[in-house]
């Protein structure tokens, strides 16, 4: 049996913190070994998500060079990483992989049509596009702070055009319409796909409830490619403008498309050789944040629908709900934040791993402290507080409950 196991590529903007180990990190790496132990053929994915515009917009703050911003993130990354005792069979650096980024160029032209006259939106101001890092407001589904593209409150998707209240984070401007031509991916095209895949696939609460809400209202057409300043550009022929670059999610589901293809076929370089390496996975299972939960549930298997692989290779989506840090959320721009890389020298890694499989944010959020973690479990509350949680309809898990209150069976708070 085959299994792929990916990780979203952390992106170069800052540090990795003990936040990010919780989640997908230090779970995935897990399941790898278990797999392995078990007797699977398991092929782990995960690199760095440099194509981000956050980067761009992380150096402008900071007035350094970009490509020194990128390169020393990176490099924090990597090293937090290792001494976690996290490998990977594939990690992806666009940065330095010039196959991958001629690929990314080329392949998504062998899917998508003709590009056609969309609205976009702009900053008056500078006259940048607003996308991503470049646009903030209010998450237009549930009014939580957002940036374009995934809302970290509800995982909603959010354009300049449907958050409330929205500015440009590079001039403070509203935004401005204008009309560009682009090539776009209408997911609505793939919906029967996609109730398919979502049908035969393990998924988060949240998520399911994330599918619902899109299946009522519609599934939105996402841009492919933007005239932006940062990213990949695209191959233009001549249906396709110059100086378009390739979104970043777009470019990430081509990128797994194409990486876990070449390492099961090294031959593979057509989007048909891509597929037909895909064709021999038997299981694809991706561990991600509740803040990824669009592109991972949604873009990225249309992505896979329109390139024609078969909707049963996505088996499930292991999902973790935000680690908390003495009560608040971990902030890399708030500095509120336990960073790996001084963590891990100054503990022992087996045991930092040990304690963040059992206080993993898997149902729920849960919150790092560092008395909890001298003693090597979670508090009475926070236990107390998961127990219950898991005795709820939605996640039911009596058996969880059990092992959590029997310890606290004298304690009143218990009772």
């Amino acid at each position: 049996m085959t299994v792929v196991i990916t990780t979203p590529p952390p992106t170069p903007n800052g540090p990795l913190h003990v936040g990010h180990l919780s989640g997908p990190y230090v779970a995935g790496d897990i399941a790898a070994r278990a797999l392995r132990a078990a007797g699977a053929d398991v092929l782990t994915m995960s690199g760095l998500d440099s194509n981000q515009n956050y980067v761009l917009a992380k150096a402008e703050a900071l007035g350094r060079p970009v490509d020194e911003v990128r390169r020393d993130y990176s490099d924090q990354i990597r090293s937090a990483l290792a001494k976690a005792r996290i490998e990977y069979d594939v990690f992806l650096d666009p940065a330095t992989d010039t196959g991958y980024r001629e690929a990314m160029r080329r392949l998504p032209g062998e899917l998508l049509g003709i590009a056609e006259e969309t609205v976009l939106h702009r900053c008056p101001g500078c006259g940048r596009t607003m996308h991503h890092a470049y646009v903030a407001g209010l998450c237009g589904t549930c009014g939580a702070g957002a940036a374009g593209g995934a809302c970290e409150a509800c995982a909603g998707y959010n354009t300049a055009g449907t958050l409330r209240e929205a500015r440009s984070t590079c001039c403070d401007a509203v935004p401005e319409e204008y009309t560009a031509r682009v090539p776009v991916l209408r997911l609505e095209d793939y919906r029967d796909q996609l109730t398919r895949t979502w049908a035969g696939a393990e998924m988060h609460p949240r998520v399911v409830g994330l599918v619902r809400r899109l299946l009522a209202d519609g599934l939105p057409t996402v841009p492919v490619a933007y005239p932006t300043d940062w990213g990949i550009e695209l191959a233009h022929p001549d249906s396709h403008p110059r100086d378009l670059r390739l979104d970043v999610w777009v470019e990430m589901a081509f990128g797994y498309l194409y990486k876990i293809a070449r390492a099961l076929d090294p031959d593979a370089r057509t989007l048909a050789d891509c597929v037909a390496a895909w064709n021999r996975v038997d299981e694809l299972w991706h561990f991600l944040g509740i803040d990824n939960a669009f592109y991972y549930a949604v873009l990225i298997p249309a992505v896979f629908a329109a390139a024609g692989a078969r909707p049963g290779v996505l088996r499930g989506l292991a999902v973790n709900e935000f680690y908390r840090l003495d009560g608040l959320k971990f902030s890399t721009s708030r500095d509120h934040a336990v960073w790996a890389l001084d963590f891990l020298d100054e503990q022992d890694p087996g045991d930092v791993r040990l304690f963040l499989a059992q206080d993993r944010p898997d149902r729920y959020e849960s919150d790092f402290t560092a008395d909890a973690f001298k003693t090597g479990r979670p508090s009475a509350d926070a236990d107390l507080e998961r127990a219950r949680r898991a005795l709820a309809p939605s996640g039911f898990d009596p058996a969880l409950a059990a092992r959590l209150l029997l310890p606290l069976r004298d304690d009143p708070r218990a009772r």
